[in-house]
């Protein structure tokens, strides 16, 4: 009752603030529709145009018109998107592709996200950024940042190591795509396998559907509902690193951790509990999917547009290295286990 409450009552404080956020939000519209034509003529990852045009608009953030709405599009447009995810996922689905391999995908997903943290310490990285690019890199790329992010506790490179890890999955994961199914097929995979090994590999969907259905249908279809189980663990996996993150200690500082279980993965469960029982017509769903993407790629724009070059270039190529390493990690397990399975 009290989170209805809660929600009620921050949906009236929206509509009251709607003039002041107007301005923002439709200039982050408006760069999220530049990288969508970008894409449709010329080809690429929608999300990494849409984060670089934004960056080029970096000076608009100091602007008091647009502030306010570019900052409320970053962050609760971003959340709106990661819970209509949940339109994309039946419990039908994941159960369908039986124990063994449902083990195996959790198994990689929790051990990516540990070899990050660790990773992160011994690279005298911060060890937030380590769990923050980890947890991209194992369950779908930028909206996984995007829910991680949210609920880690505040701190001074939050944001900028946010984009940066953004920048990095979307890349590796546009290089993955073209990668992975020459690397399927040196380990002779059938279509079955390839599926697996790309859904359970490749951080973003797009980049999943595009290389498993390169292969075959039946590699595409293994692929996507491999990747869909990846998504699925984004629950499971934000509410484990809220709880964490109340116990890591780095030195680095860091504010206040977000609520246990936020409201829009509360949502986001409904709406596949719903999805689940069919209540969700194929019409509707597609709407939803549809405007989760371009909630995403709208909030990244205004992410783009709140982060500076300048900053990005202080990541340092340890944070370039630890990104990598955490893919081709993720990568090792996932033929490891396809070789024992």
């Amino acid at each position: 009752m009290k989170r209805t409450k809660d929600a009620a009552r921050k949906l009236s404080d929206w509509f009251q603030a709607l003039p002041e956020l107007l301005p923002g939000l439709l200039f982050s519209i408006l760069i999220a529709m530049a990288a969508h034509f970008i894409t449709d003529h010329y080809g690429g990852p929608t999300i990494l145009f849409a984060l670089l045009l934004g960056m080029a608009f970096n000076f608009v953030s100091a602007e008091p018109r647009f502030a306010p709405g570019v900052g409320f599009t970053a962050k609760q447009i971003l959340r709106i998107g990661v819970a209509l995810l949940g339109a994309r996922i039946t419990v039908e689905q994941i159960l369908a592709l039986g124990g063994e391999v449902m083990l195996a995908v959790a198994a990689a997903v929790v051990l990516t996200i540990g070899f990050g943290f660790l990773a992160a310490r011994t690279l005298g990285l911060n060890s937030r950024f380590g769990i923050l690019s980890a947890g991209s890199v194992a369950i779908c790329g930028a909206s996984a940042a995007a829910a991680i992010s949210s609920v880690l506790p505040n701190y001074k490179s939050k944001e900028r190591d946010t984009v940066f890890t953004i920048i990095g999955v979307t890349t590796l994961s546009t290089a993955a795509m073209i990668l992975y199914p020459v690397i399927a097929g040196l380990f002779n995979f059938d279509d079955t396998q390839t599926g697996v090994f790309l859904g359970g590999t490749i951080h973003d969907v797009a980049q999943v559907v595009g290389a498993g259905y390169s292969v075959s249908d039946e590699a595409g279809d293994t692929a996507t509902i491999i990747k869909l189980l990846r998504v699925a663990l984004l629950v499971p996996v934000v509410l484990t690193i809220s709880l964490a993150a109340r116990r890591i200690s780095d030195g680095s500082g860091g504010g206040k951790a977000g609520n246990l279980l936020p409201g829009f993965l509360i949502a986001f469960l409904l709406i596949v509990g719903a999805n689940s029982l069919t209540l969700i017509p194929e019409s509707v769903q597609n709407v939803l999917s549809e405007a989760s993407r371009w909630c995403i790629i709208t909030a990244i724009a205004a992410l783009g547009v709140k982060t500076s070059l300048v900053e990005m270039v202080k990541v340092g190529g340890r944070a370039i290295g630890m990104i990598v390493a955490e893919t081709v990690f993720i990568a090792s397990i996932v033929i490891a286990a396809l070789m024992t399975i």
